[in-house]
Parts: C-alpha cells; structure tokens; sequence
C-alpha cells in the first residue's frame, strides 16, 4: 500500500501527511528509503503539500554521490509508509480484553439467577481487572519523548582550516540526548567551504544554546555557527 501513486494528488496528500512530524521516511536521518520516494515523487511538490515539500529539498539538497552513502536498504517504494493493519492494532488490542457476553457463565437454574446479585459484581470484577491488565500494559510501554532534528552550519576561519579536524571536533561532542548524523561539505566563497552537519536532540536534554557554547569552544577552527535548519520529529 505504503503512499500510493506518488505522482497524483491523493499519493502527495498521503505524503505530505506521513511527514507532518517526520523529517525522514524511515528513522532520524536520511536512508535509501528516502532515495527510494524522492526519485518516485520525480519533482517537487505543490506548495500546498508543505510537509512533502520541505522534505523534498532537503533530499535534493544531496548530491548523486552523497546520497549513494545513504545508510539502509532500497525496497519497493509501496513498502514505505503506513502499511495496512498499522492504525487497527491499538484497537485490536483493546478488543482483546474486553469482556466477551457470549462467554458469560451458563446459570445452572433460572430460578436461582439473582440479576442485582453475585454475577453481576463477578462480571464487573472481571472488566476491572481486564482492564487493570491493558493499563499496566500500556504503562511498560516507551514514553514518547520529544525530539528535534537540527541541521548546523558551521564556518571556518579560512581555506587553510583543516575541514577534517573540524569535523572530528564536533562529532567528540557527546551529551546524553545528544546523536550526530549524516555531514557535507558545502562550497561558501572562493575556495572555503563550511561543514554542515545534522543531529538529533532530546528535546528535554539538548538545546540549541548548548551546541553552539561547544562547537565555538574550538576557536582555533570554527569561526560562527548558524542554525540551518530546526523540525521537530
């Protein structure tokens, strides 16, 4: 199933509607998935796909060769997206513990059914503790927790800046909340070139504050850092 025909207005709507609080097709960088989608959706979408857009230049932003490094593995475009069945298991599951009438003990006489009596407190036991049990299971599941995909820019001082040993400065940055992405080199005036870098944050843990106090420790190399891009996941 995935997006459907990306091509048409329904399959872009269905897009544009996946990534409302993604900024990838799979995970927290880009991936082959995304290679995958980008060359089916073919151009860039309308702008009343806001979603689809953003995402789509973003991908083109990256070069053949850049984007051949992408981690993950090439499927079927259909096998991207919400697959069928996804939006019915948290109902199916609720169902599952739901008291079942057809289950309800046969009375051995119908002279002594006592309609206000034991079996309806029996019955209304049962349904507390059926549903203690979703809850509980529902309570050892993940909390959600609120995440931001930023993208860095980060300027050297020069063209002799040693672009390698930039790099390898940033990513010794570790903080708990804290996962360094994909990076590039990008062309800035004559022969300097800036790293742009991307990552991803706890939302509670890291801001953005935090990482340019850091990255501008390394005087000796970064001359300014700049916010290029900021989504929430």
């Amino acid at each position: 199933m995935g997006f459907g025909d990306l091509q048409s207005a329904d399959g872009l709507r269905s897009l544009n509607a996946f990534l409302v609080d993604k900024s990838y097709v799979e995970g927290y960088t880009p991936t082959k998935g995304d290679v995958v989608v980008f060359e089916a959706v073919k151009k860039a979408p309308a702008t009343e796909f806001e979603n689809a857009l953003r995402w789509y230049n973003h991908i083109a932003s990256f070069n053949d060769a850049e984007k051949a490094k992408f981690q993950g593995e090439s499927k079927a475009v259909d096998q991207y997206g919400q697959q069928p069945g996804q939006d019915r298991l948290a109902k199916q599951e609720f169902e599952s513990l739901s008291v079942d009438p057809a289950k309800k003990p046969a009375a051995e006489d119908d002279d002594d059914v006592d309609l206000f009596g034991d079996e309806n407190e029996e019955e209304t036991e049962l349904t507390k503790q059926r549903l203690a049990a979703y809850a509980e299971k529902k309570s050892k599941k993940p909390t959600l927790i609120a995440k931001s995909n930023i993208v860095l820019d980060i300027k050297p001082w020069d063209d002799e800046t040693n672009m390698q040993e930039l790099e390898q400065n940033v990513r010794s940055i570790e903080l708990d909340g804290l996962l360094w992405g994909a990076s590039r080199l990008v062309p800035l005036a004559y022969t300097i070139k800036k790293l742009q870098i991307t990552c991803v944050v706890e939302d509670d843990k890291v801001g953005t504050d935090i990482l340019e106090e850091r990255i501008m420790a390394f005087e000796d190399h970064v001359q300014s850092v700049d916010i290029a891009s900021f989504q929430k996941i």
